[in-house]
């Protein structure tokens, strides 16, 4: 008999009491601190020696306290909304770190230690969160989209820049991130359809943090979503994404693949969201207490602080560095947050069509008559 959705498990890497099934997941890095020295994906990541563990692990740090600096300044008033991502530092730093300056990335809302790690500035990276600008940053000069608020969408637009990449030429892959809810959408079977027929140098990374919005994983679909692509004829692997190296290591593999001309890959990356979808949202309502304290003891920071203690490291040291420098960036995200001014409030309205359109006037003429109005304390 098939299992209810409520009784399916895809997202626990041992195996399930009930039917005996586990799903492959690659890990190289246990909860206890153990690392896998053997095996083809241990010898990609060899090169990451204690010492540059240690500066992956003060990123993720540094991506922790600048989420939690955001949900405050939410809280605050000062921005309009802020989507949480403690607990998926592995997953972004870790595929992050192996990306390369050439590759195009497309994020998603919740990718802020991704973005972090391409040189975005604070203040860039909360205009669009303030609702002062479109996107932040040069997306041609960080190679990096803006976020992407529409479910999905952003896997159409890496897999037209990795198609436009091959037809021109000019080398380099394209690199989306998305979360389990948006394999739901149809954009995203469609840039798969696209990416395997033009076999497309795109990198689907999936951040399957198990919940979209207040959906579970395994209401969503009938199978472990790393079994999805397959259909589709793209290569796919499911990480434990609160493993560093593992997804350092499946992250490189991609790439590889894809320089050597195999087409679109797709990574699995399965973690946890600690914290709300949004801070619209309340995740007491829909999620289990005891679920929130498993994955707590699978917590990617507390992962490798354990090794590096194991192997001797100055942990304290360690940490207090990190501190001191998430700190700096938290106080300079803020005072870029609260001394943000709106410079043209007309530009929301100038870039949407490439020509004149009478609705975009019309909403720009009452745009601005309600700051008028404000002005004048009406």
């Amino acid at each position: 008999m098939a299992l209810a959705p409520s009784e399916r498990n895809f997202t626990d890497p041992t195996p399930d009491p009930r039917d005996g099934s586990a799903v492959p997941t690659l890990s190289l890095l246990t909860p206890q601190g153990v690392r896998t020295t053997n095996g083809p994906y241990a010898e990609r990541v060899a090169d990451i020696d204690d010492a540059e563990l240690a500066k992956l692990y003060s990123q993720m740090i540094v991506q922790r306290r600048i989420d939690a600096e955001g949900t405050a300044l939410q809280r605050q008033g000062q921005l309009a909304l802020w989507a949480p991502s403690k607990g998926q530092e592995a997953a972004q730093i870790g595929a992050a770190s192996a990306l390369r300056e050439t590759d195009f990335i497309f994020p998603t809302y919740r990718d802020h230690g991704v973005i972090h790690s391409r040189g975005v500035a604070p203040a860039e990276v909360m205009r669009q969160w303030r609702g002062a600008s479109h996107g932040g940053w040069d997306p041609h000069e960080k190679k990096m989209a803006p976020v992407q608020i529409i479910i999905g969408a952003q896997t159409l637009h890496a897999v037209g820049y990795a198609m436009g990449a091959a037809f021109d030429g000019m080398g380099g892959s394209s690199v989306v991130f998305l979360g389990d809810g948006a394999t739901s959408q149809g954009d995203v079977s469609e840039a798969m359809v696209f990416a395997a027929s033009f076999h497309a140098p795109v990198l689907f990374f999936l951040e399957n943090n198990q919940f979209a919005i207040s959906e579970p994983v395994e209401l969503q679909s009938r199978i472990p979503l790393v079994e999805r692509p397959r259909g589709f004829g793209i290569r796919s692997v499911r990480v434990d994404g609160n493993d560093i190296l593992a997804v350092v290591a499946a992250t490189r593999e991609a790439l590889e693949r894809m320089d050597a001309g195999e087409g679109p890959q797709f990574i699995e990356a399965v973690t946890f969201r600690q914290g709300a979808h949004t801070t619209a949202d309340d995740p007491t309502k829909y999620r289990a207490k005891e679920l929130e304290e498993h994955w707590a003891k699978l917590d990617p920071i507390d992962r490798v602080e354990t090794y590096l203690r194991g192997r001797g490291m100055d942990t304290e040291a360690i940490v207090d560095s990190a501190q001191k420098e998430a700190d700096g960036v938290a106080a300079e995200l803020r005072a870029a947050v609260i001394g943000m001014t709106e410079k043209d409030p007309e530009m929301l309205f100038k870039h949407v069509y490439s020509e004149p359109h009478p609705r975009i006037a019309e909403q720009r003429e009452e745009y601005m008559g309600y700051l008028a109005d404000l002005e004048d304390g009406a």
